[in-house]
């Protein structure tokens, strides 16, 4: 295996990545994969990323504009839209790298980016496969996880940043992951150990912050990426965590089941589990055993 920094632009700004080759001969499908809320690429998806490229796949990791390495102003903006052109942007980078399969593109996707790949997929019919590791589907049940407090004072910070970037103030910031009570988006009793569980060492850690601009909660009540899974024509692999404080299961299962090409897997973890020890083993077993079957990387793949 083989990694090398790469970047690609995206309405005019450069999104930092991270490509992934496989020791092998022939060209091999690639799996483009990006963070969830707030996120930045080392927080564990570099060891997906490893497994899977051990396995024969290549792997394009890639932070969202405002995020992590890659360029925007301001910082730790969170727009959906913003991040969907950007997949889209990584996607059309991934069809031009000559070291691979461009006929087979696979998107992953976790946590909020999870509902990411919903949505590209049933937007892209040339997308080979699909993995929605715990995601997200549904803003409003996503919503009721948090309690009054919380919801309250979002709701006032939301406000306060709307209005002032419309007269060119700087973002007032939430936390990412915060204490339950506290105005953080993720407030679940496992959700900030879990989060910062997630951080990496090194100079990677330097890039990381644990906050967003608050003006993105009126967009998460409105957002509901599991809507696009029956438009979805390529197989679908859903991973869902029974006990999510974030993404609650029962809404996700029940957006998975009106797949054309749905697997759906189950799992007794939280939302952070998948990401370390035996969630994180179980997890990525699974995923290659789906990924085999729909997306072979040569005649020769064990099933």
């Amino acid at each position: 295996m083989t990694k090398r920094d790469i970047h690609f632009e995206s309405q005019g700004l450069k999104c930092a990545g991270t490509l992934y080759l496989p020791r092998a001969d022939d060209k091999r499908p690639v799996i483009v994969m990006a963070h969830g809320l707030g996120c930045i690429k080392e927080m564990r998806l570099d060891a997906f990323a490893e497994a899977f490229s051990i396995a024969g796949y290549a792997c394009l990791l890639f932070d969202y504009r405002y995020f992590g390495a890659s360029e925007g102003e301001p910082r730790q903006l969170l727009d959906i839209e913003s991040e969907i052109n950007d997949w889209k942007a990584a996607i059309a980078y991934a069809r031009s790298i000559e070291e691979v399969d461009n006929e087979k593109i696979i998107i992953w996707g976790s946590s909020f980016s999870g509902g990411h790949v919903l949505r590209l997929a049933a937007m892209d019919e040339k997308i080979s496969a699909v993995v929605a590791q715990c995601p997200f589907t549904d803003g409003i049940s996503s919503s009721m996880k948090l309690n009054l407090m919380s919801s309250m004072k979002l709701g006032t910070l939301a406000a306060w940043d709307l209005v002032g970037s419309k007269i060119g103030r700087n973002p007032v910031y939430v936390k990412s992951a915060g204490k339950p009570s506290e105005a953080a988006l993720m407030t679940g009793p496992d959700c900030e150990d879990g989060y910062f569980k997630l951080i990496p060492d090194g100079d990677a850690k330097d890039r990381f912050q644990n906050k967003v601009a608050a003006r993105f909660v009126f967009q998460i009540m409105r957002s509901a990426p599991g809507k696009s899974v029956p438009k979805i024509k390529c197989p679908v692999l859903f991973c869902i965590c029974d006990n999510d404080t974030v993404a609650p299961a029962n809404k996700t299962y029940e957006y998975a089941s009106k797949a054309q090409k749905g697997v759906i897997k189950r799992y007794p973890l939280g939302h952070f589990d998948i990401y370390v020890g035996e969630g994180f083993t179980t997890a990525v077993h699974d995923q290659l055993q789906f990924l085999y079957e729909k997306v072979p990387v040569s005649s020769s793949t064990p099933r």
